[in-house]
């Protein structure tokens, strides 16, 4: 098959270029490398099968090569990142989408979107299923990343019922692993970096919220799945094991000898509660996660203290 994947250089992106790769696809890797990264992609870049574009695709984009799939994962995801550039994070899910969806419906194509858990903003419903609406602030601080993806839904099922474009729509819960960036603002890379740094694990609220942590080959398990199916509306993909911002930190503090935890105010509109009902995806994929949080943190760990030694 022979797929074109947008934020290839991302975290998720670069972990599913490598696994298409390794399923025997062709590969071709866009990105305008705001956010990504080339070192992400420096494991493929001999691979006869990949290629890079550097392009933006809220700026207009094409491509006339065949095509089977289009797998749009460009955004600006980590929350330091998206409330530093709010306007570039709406065109992302508008005009970027919509152009992965011309292509996609040019060539015939099926058309991937990874949209988020944040669709649900703070949840008034616990576990969150596919068919809640949500609780979003639409003007808050967090809408420009939340209502991107909203929209980028609707276009997609729009694209869906209007040009019978193959479409799939997966809804990511708190992902981690290898490749992320430590300064982002996410949980994860933000407790290592501090732990690396043997700063306090900084936590935002009294620590009682919760999330669910996923390990990244889980994820993109999960995509590929999703891919391959013929649903058309949202798909939750992340791990139903919920566990408290403080016991996450302990658990931190336990594997990396951090010395400490202080407690900041939560900032606006950061979600309480954070879990993912998969029951869909357990019944249409046939998927559910399975490497641990302690496998998982182990080689996340691994990963930074390896990249901080190169430093």
């Amino acid at each position: 098959m022979r797929y074109l994947v947008s934020g290839a250089a991302g975290f998720l992106g670069s972990h599913l270029c490598g696994r298409l790769l390794a399923d025997g696809h062709h590969v071709t890797a866009v990105d305008n490398l705001v956010t990504g990264t080339e070192e992400n992609l420096r494991d493929l870049g001999g691979h006869s099968r990949f290629r890079f574009v550097q392009a933006d695709i809220t700026r207009g984009f094409d491509w006339t090569e065949p095509l089977d799939g289009v797998w749009n994962l460009a955004s600006i995801a980590s929350p330091r990142e998206y409330l530093a550039r709010p306007i570039e994070t709406l065109e992302s899910g508008s005009a970027g989408t919509q152009c992965m969806l011309d292509i996609a419906r040019r060539h015939g194509a099926r058309f991937l979107l990874t949209s988020t858990s944040e669709c649900y903003g703070d949840p008034l419903e616990h576990p969150q299923r596919e068919t809640y609406w949500g609780n979003v602030n639409p003007v808050g601080p967090r809408s420009c990343y939340d209502e991107s993806k909203r929209y980028a839904e609707a276009l997609t099922m729009a694209y869906h019922r209007v040009h019978g474009v193959r479409t799939n729509i997966a809804r990511i819960f708190n992902t981690y692993g290898p490749r992320m960036k430590l300064n982002d603002g996410r949980i994860v890379p933000a407790f290592i970096d501090q732990a690396l740094l043997r700063k306090p694990l900084t936590i935002f609220g009294d620590g009682t919220q919760t999330r669910s942590f996923c390990y990244v080959s889980d994820l993109i398990e999960g995509l590929v799945r999703l891919g391959a199916s013929e649903e058309r509306y949202p798909v939750n993909l992340g791990n139903p094991q919920e566990i408290t911002i403080l016991e996450f930190a302990e658990r931190i503090k336990r594997l990396m000898g951090a010395a400490a935890i202080e407690f900041h105010p939560l900032p606006a509109d950061d979600p309480t509660r954070r879990r993912p009902d998969i029951t869909k995806a357990q019944r249409l994929l046939g998927w559910e996660p399975r490497v641990s949080l302690e496998e998982g943190l182990a080689a996340t760990v691994a990963y930074f203290r390896e990249r901080a030694g190169r430093r």
